[in-house]
């Protein structure tokens, strides 16, 4: 068992501290709850800016911030380094890699991993962006890449080497195309002279009829014309066949050569044993009720990327984005709190506050509820909503400050290859 000492209060396990868990854990300070919070890593991690990461623009501490730091504060609340492995619903207990942890109440918000449509040859080849630990990689390649094209032996290796394919082009894919699309204008020729003139040849891969299809035809096609004047190759309507370490095959039988794969393409929830299967759908994910209830469950809830809710305006599930996470979360503190009081929960019903991604310098494109806006203006608003979503005054401070080198300087000092030490 681990050790957690018994308060005599009901006992909420989250299981989980991304935007869902972090945000329920605060909402129910001062409650009548004793929260356990267990997650694999020590620190709450900032998503939406991983590609700032990839792109050498922000260093990995400025997305990051420790677990404990945040809750120094709150009274019986208690962290555990821990990765869920298995629910045991008969005994309400949760089995994790460092032993066992009894609860009243559990929440499963553990997130969401890549999903690469069962293609063995992507998983293998290609690097995502779900973690800092594959963000951190995905750096070292894009680095590599420039190094190594120096010591090409031959013009054809050198292009393989100076060759960028991402593949998916929702926010995640454009704004990593923009980012990469920057890096190749005011970088490379600062730090490669030696390459003479030649630049990376990034390519955007979309199977679908547009680029962010979350938003309206007009912000997608702002966005393709963003990102092709910024030099982006973007292939709409065509899929990513196959793969191998030396280049990807597309639809319409071409082949790029290529040794750096970026995957944005999709996403599927993490594993977690024990549960029964009618719970799970499409994407692993958990079909929950309007309450966040886990299908078959009355004390296990689910929040997040990984739950599936269904509601008038969304027959096929919600979006996975942060902001269904966070309402999620803080509706279900309030009828946790409820049904302390013996009073009926309320419906979850979804708020959509907009979507918005940012292509590069200047360039954004916005969506909110009463306006859409693209450009100059729709990037200061990007810059301001997540600034404004970072946790720690710290973290803030090291963004804006990294954000105004570079916008005034075109350059930034973080274009480090770091590799851990490997035991011989």
């Amino acid at each position: 068992m681990i050790n957690i000492p018994e308060s005599g209060k009901k006992r909420i396990v989250i299981a989980g501290c991304g935007f869902a868990g972090l945000t329920l854990a605060r909402e129910l300070r001062n409650s009548e709850f004793q929260v356990v919070i267990l997650d694999k890593h020590n620190y709450h991690q900032f998503p939406p800016l991983f590609y700032q990461v990839a792109s050498a623009g922000l260093e990995a501490t400025s997305v990051l911030f420790p677990l404990r730091k945040i809750f120094q504060k709150y009274k019986d609340y208690y962290i555990r380094k821990s990765e869920v492995r298995t629910i045991d619903a008969v005994k309400n207990q949760v089995i994790t890699d460092t032993g066992v942890v009894d609860y009243d109440f559990l929440v499963l918000a553990y997130g969401a991993t890549n999903s690469y449509f069962g293609s063995r040859d992507m998983e293998r080849n290609s690097l995502g962006m779900k973690s800092i630990a594959e963000v951190l990689d995905l750096r070292n390649a894009i680095l590599m890449n420039l190094e190594n094209a120096l010591t090409a032996l031959n013009e054809e290796e050198k292009e393989r080497h100076l060759n960028i394919v991402i593949i998916g082009g929702g926010p995640s894919g454009v704004e990593i195309a923009g980012a990469l699309a920057e890096m190749n204008k005011y970088i490379l020729p600062k730090d490669y002279p030696e390459l003479k003139g030649k630049r990376a040849n990034i390519y955007l891969i979309e199977a679908a009829d547009r680029l962010l299809s979350v938003m309206s035809v007009k912000s997608s096609e702002k966005a393709k014309k963003f990102l092709e004047k910024a030099g982006i190759r973007v292939l709409i309507n065509t899929k990513a066949t196959g793969c191998d370490e030396y280049g990807v095959m597309t639809s319409d039988e071409n082949r790029i050569s290529t040794s750096l794969i970026i995957w944005t393409a999709g996403i599927m929830g993490n594993k977690v044993g024990g549960l029964s299967p009618e719970c799970l759908t499409k994407g692993n994910r958990l079909i929950v009720d309007r309450y966040c209830r886990v299908k078959g469950y009355e004390n296990i809830y689910a929040l997040g990327d990984i739950s599936f809710m269904t509601e008038e305006k969304y027959p096929r599930g919600h979006p996975q984005v942060a902001q269904v996470a966070i309402q999620q979360a803080k509706l279900l503190s309030a009828n946790l709190r409820r049904k302390l009081k013996n009073k009926p929960p309320v419906e979850f019903r979804y708020k959509d506050l907009g979507t918005m991604a940012t292509i590069g310098r200047n360039l954004a494109v916005v969506e909110l509820p009463w306006v859409h806006f693209h450009g100059i203006f729709a990037w200061f608003v990007w810059m301001f909503v997540h600034l404004m979503s970072i946790v720690g005054v710290r973290n803030k401070l090291l963004i804006f400050f990294n954000w105004a080198w570079k916008y005034f300087t075109y350059d930034q000092s973080l274009r480090l290859i770091l590799r851990p030490k490997v035991n011989r």
